[in-house]
């Protein structure tokens, strides 16, 4: 009779890192899937690699990005919340999972934003979301110094602000202006 030994552990170790190439190697694949449009095929590729890989977070969020476009708001949490157990800074699931919630749950979503700017301070995007929930529950001298933020870090930004906000945030001057204030 013969026995079944468990393989030796350099042979799992290599196995594992097999899977992980192949993860990324599928990862990029469905990425240029989606570049060209084909969604569910890119999410068909994703679901590959949380097979090979359960914890790429990478992954996940696509879902969650695919889920949000098609009006899936269900399955993109659940895809946002995977990412964020396995990196609770993953900025871009923070900022996807806040713009979700910014209506039926603004409280949960400034937690989220703050968390993504904590994550990446110049996140021009979240400094402006944060702002416009701010405006909306009146705490105005906060929002003021989100759009701020906002615009300091992408000057493009100014048009979006709101109106009553627009005179506390300047866009910086650009170089020919500020060769004239000389």
């Amino acid at each position: 009779m013969q026995s079944h030994s468990a393989p030796p552990a350099d042979s799992k170790a290599a196995s594992a890192v097999q899977k992980r190439q192949d993860a990324n190697t599928l990862l990029q694949a469905a990425i240029l899937q989606e570049q060209y449009h084909d969604t569910a095929g890119a999410a068909r590729t994703y679901r590959r690699v949380l097979d090979l890989d359960p914890r790429n977070k990478v992954a996940w969020y696509n879902l969650g990005v695919i889920a949000q476009r098609e009006g899936r708001t269900a399955d993109a949490h659940e895809a946002y919340d995977k990412a964020l157990k396995l990196d609770p800074a993953y900025a871009p699931a923070l900022f996807n999972e806040a713009l979700l919630l910014k209506s039926s749950d603004p409280d949960r979503a400034t937690t989220l934003l703050e968390r993504a700017i904590a994550a990446t301070p110049g996140a021009s995007t979240a400094h402006l979301q944060l702002g416009r929930i701010l405006a909306k529950k009146g705490r105005d001298r906060e929002a003021a110094a989100e759009f701020r933020r906002a615009v300091a870090a992408d000057p493009s930004l100014y048009s979006v602000v709101p109106e009553p906000f627009r005179d506390d945030v300047s866009p910086p001057p650009t170089s020919s202006q500020a060769g004239a204030l000389r």
